[in-house]
Formats: C-alpha cells, structure tokens, sequence
C-alpha cells in the first residue's frame, strides 16, 4: 500500500466524518481538563488537626511553620546546624559579625526570587547590612557562638509567604491569636489547624468530629478503649520535666537538702523516659555520665517534718501525687498547689521546660538572667562556664565546656530532671 494512496484514504475519511473528529477532540479536551481538576480533589488528602494553645503568626508551632517555610539555617536531629535557605556562612571578630551567603535561585512561595532584603530577622543587640543581593552580614554586640542556630526560625513575607512545600490558605484570627489554619500543597494536600485551650476541650472536639486528629496530647487515658482510634506515642526529647527549687527559700538554699529530696524520688514510677540533665540526648552536647539520683532513702535524710509546698500546672498533677507520696514516705510534709503559670513566689514548681536547640542555656540558670533563671541560681562556675560556652566557636571546645556544665549544674540541684515526657497522636482511622 503506497504512502500515497493512505494519505488520500486519510483524507476521504476525515472528509466525510469532520464533523465527528472535531467532535472527538472537544470532548477529549474536556476530559482531560475534567482530569486535572477533579482528580486531585479525588485523590488529595484533607485533615484537621487539633492543637492546644494559643499562637500568633509570629509564634507558631513547629509542625506547622516548618512546612510552610524555612530559616537561613536549620538544626537537624543531632542538634548541628547545617545550611538552609543560606549555602554558607562565616564568622569574625571572635563571634561578633557573622556573614551568610544565601543559595541560588531560590523562590517564596508567590515565586518571586529571594534575596537578602528579604532577610527579616531583627534584633535589639545587632545590626543587619545587606552586602549584595546574595549575602547579608549580622553584627552582634557581643560574641555569641550560637547565633546560627537562632536563624533556624521560618522565614515569611508579609502575608505568611513561605519558603516551603505548604503554603497558607486560609487563616482565622480573634484577638491577635490564630483560630484556624488551614495549608496545602502542590499535590492538593490540605490540613487544617485548629487550636483549643485545653485537652479537655481539644478532647471533645475530637469525640465530636470537629477534628480527625489531636497532635502533642499528653493523656490519652480516656481513648483506650475506642476501636476507632489509633494512638501513636513519641518521647518529646526536646522536652523535660523537672522540680525547680527557689534556691533563695530558707530551708531549700541548702544543697544538701535539695540532694536528699532529690533521692527521695522513685523517678522509676513516673511517665516517660527518665531525664537525667537539662540537655536532650539526642544533642551533641549531652553528658550522659551526670549523677543520676537513684532513689537511695539512707541519703534521703534529715528531711522529715520538713514542709514543702509543690506547685504545678494541672496537667502534671498526676505526677505531683507521685512526687507527694515518695516524699511523704520519709516524712517529709508535702502540699500540692496547682496553679495556672509559674507562681511569682514559691519552693518547688513542677513544669514542662523546652530545650533549646543549642546547648547555650545562659537564659535558664546565669545569674543575670532575673526574668528566665525561674530558680534564682546563683553560682559562679556555672555562670562562667555558661558564658565561656557561647564565646566559643569550636564545636569540641565548646562540648567540653557543657560536658562540665551539665555535670556540675545537677550537682548542685537547682532542679531535679525527672523524664522527657510522653506525648500521643490520637487519630481517628
């Protein structure tokens, strides 16, 4: 069959059934068009997500800001700080000016490329210059070693665009606080935030459906039982609970017997994984070879009719009644008072303390730091390891340093570090 002879039978055919053909293609372009629009309405994925707390655009939860965008730097699961939107940096003058090259063709999330005026850190003791249009330089007013890991936080411009896979599109606001967030992704994805007060209420909304999943729960206690529930458990690594002692209180600026009530405690019976020290194990800076408190009731002495009065939050007073009775055990004369925040005044406070990313933890323990040290500790070895830590730019220099810090700091007994709490993903299946 000559190629001439298929042409002209081509054409006699699309001749007499043009009218068709055109009437094939329309339809076909439809459906294709039917396919790229409803299809990944099909096939995309959609939840709510219930969290506890209140947050403002500037103050989001990890979980969430993580996916919409990203800092010149990130922390990954060891604690190293490693590049980000930056390729790389550098640092002067012992710590003072630290300068950022920022990666190539990079895009918000509106697709516009990024540069360094986009850079929005501020902070009240540096100054930012904008070198080029790919590298910005920090000066601090004073060496700080950990100042990458503070760029770790998520870039956004106005209108929470971001850097990441997700990006917002929708948001409720009351009063400054986020109500409801809701992101998607390229593929259609789509999850919805919303945020509650309490666990009692976030609860509720799960066994009302207002939400298919509650993230971040610490007692999941009532959900057992349901066969349509499943429960995922994490150890908030990032996370411990502790007792800090107001060390300027009359009977508990002794040391020793902040040791013995450390002993006292069966740290055994409580929930999650025990915490020995201030810093996650997953950090490079951990000592795993700190004293740990065993429960030993021969060094737990001298303690009875000594009276003590534990202030917790409500959602650690579960542990609190363990605390109260492995005291009592040695007679000691022990009152729970369960308060809203930290007391403005009291002898032991039971609380839930974030890690910081970095080993640096100046704001928790220095002397200066009247606002944050909630124990009022005052020691100088510590202080003068705590600032010789964050002056220090080689990493192994710097890992001695806290080596000894975190070794000394629970000698001391400024707090007794009891576990890295458990917290559950409730979904429903």
């Amino acid at each position: 069959m000559s190629p001439r002879y298929i042409y002209r039978l081509i054409q006699a055919f699309f001749k007499r059934f043009k009218a068709i053909v055109f009437v094939g293609i329309f339809v076909g372009i439809l459906f294709f068009i039917g396919l790229y629009f409803i299809l990944p309405n099909i096939t995309s994925e959609n939840q709510t997500i219930g969290i506890v707390g209140r947050f403002t655009t500037d103050n989001m939860p990890d979980e969430i800001s993580l996916k919409l965008s990203r800092g010149l730097t990130k922390v990954d699961k060891d604690g190293n700080t490693i590049p980000a939107i930056a390729k790389s940096w550098e640092s002067t003058d012992d710590g003072k000016t630290w300068t950022f090259s920022i990666q190539e063709n990079l895009l918000w999330s509106d697709g516009k490329k990024i540069t360094s005026k986009d850079i929005s850190y501020t902070f009240s003791d540096a100054t930012v210059d904008i070198i080029d249009e790919k590298t910005i330089k920090f000066n601090l007013s004073s060496p700080f070693s950990a100042f990458p890991v503070i760029l770790s936080k998520p870039l956004f411009k106005k209108g929470l665009v971001g850097i990441g896979e997700w990006e917002v599109s929708n948001i409720s606001l009351s009063g400054g606080y986020i109500q409801k967030i809701s992101i998607k992704n390229k593929n259609r994805n789509r999850i919805t935030y919303k945020f509650y007060p309490s666990d009692a209420r976030l609860k509720l909304a799960l066994k009302l459906g207002a939400v298919d999943t509650i993230e971040k729960i610490e007692d999941p206690t009532e959900f057992h039982e349901w066969k349509t529930i499943k429960l995922e458990k994490v150890i908030g690594y990032n996370n411990f609970v502790g007792i800090f002692f107001n060390t300027e209180d009359e009977k508990l600026s002794d040391k020793q017997v902040r040791q013995n009530l450390a002993y006292a405690i069966e740290k055994g019976d409580l929930p999650g994984e025990r915490s020995i020290g201030p810093l996650s194990p997953n950090s490079w800076g951990y000592n795993p070879q700190v004293k740990p408190y065993d429960r030993d009731l021969s060094k737990a002495k001298d303690l009875k009719d000594t009276k003590i009065i534990l202030s917790t939050l409500p959602n650690l007073l579960k542990t609190a009644e363990k605390i109260k009775k492995d005291w009592e055990e040695v007679g000691i004369l022990c009152e729970i008072e369960v308060v809203s925040e930290i007391p403005e005044s009291y002898q032991a406070f039971l609380a839930t303390v974030d890690i910081p990313k970095d080993p640096d933890q100046y704001s928790l323990w220095h002397s200066t730091q009247t606002s944050t040290n909630i124990s009022h500790f005052k020691n100088a070895r510590i202080d003068k390891l705590l600032e010789d830590g964050r002056t220090e730019l080689d990493q192994e220099t710097r890992k001695k340093i806290y080596l000894d810090f975190q070794r000394f700091l629970v000698e001391e007994v400024p707090a007794i570090f009891l576990y890295h709490p458990e917290y559950y993903t409730i979904k429903r299946k």
